[in-house]
């Protein structure tokens, strides 16, 4: 059965994760910084030293071949693939081998932008549907896996 790993710091979706996350009897660990300190119920919480992606180098050596991790980062999504995991982002979105290449142009891009002066647009304010999104999409992904883990047996 895999395990949820939660890019926490400032995740929108904690409370979803761990919800859809017990209908299939999954752990969920968060995983947060110093500065975003954490707990849910149903949850555990991984405690991370402040520094840059501190929290997505210890998520990503945590996290084994088959979990799910939810994350905003491309970078740390990149590294899930990589070891074999499952990535996907606050709207339900699923990073995968075949969009994390472009994903991560995009944002250099954009960053080369910012450095040079310029401005790029920031995310759309969430709404509820899409936390409907990201609950509907990581059901589909936890039906799927824990069907090809009893499978197995």
């Amino acid at each position: 059965m895999p395990n949820i790993l939660v890019d926490a710091d400032g995740c929108p979706v904690v409370d979803e994760t761990i919800r859809v996350a017990g209908k299939f009897g999954l752990k969920v660990q968060l995983f947060c910084d110093t500065s975003h300190m954490m707990q849910r119920e149903g949850a555990e919480t991984v405690m991370v030293s402040k520094g840059m992606d501190a929290v997505d180098f210890v998520l990503v050596n945590k996290m084994g071949k088959g979990d799910i991790v939810v994350t905003q980062d491309y970078g740390l999504a990149a590294m899930v693939l990589a070891k074999k995991g499952y990535a996907i982002n606050q709207n339900g979105r699923l990073y995968t081998d075949d969009n994390i290449d472009r994903l991560l142009s995009m944002r250099h891009v954009s960053k080369k932008v910012r450095q040079a002066g310029g401005r790029t647009k920031g995310p759309k304010k969430r709404q509820r549907e899409d936390d409907l999104a990201f609950m509907k999409s990581l059901t589909k992904l936890c039906e799927e896996l824990t069907k090809n883990s009893s499978d197995e047996k």
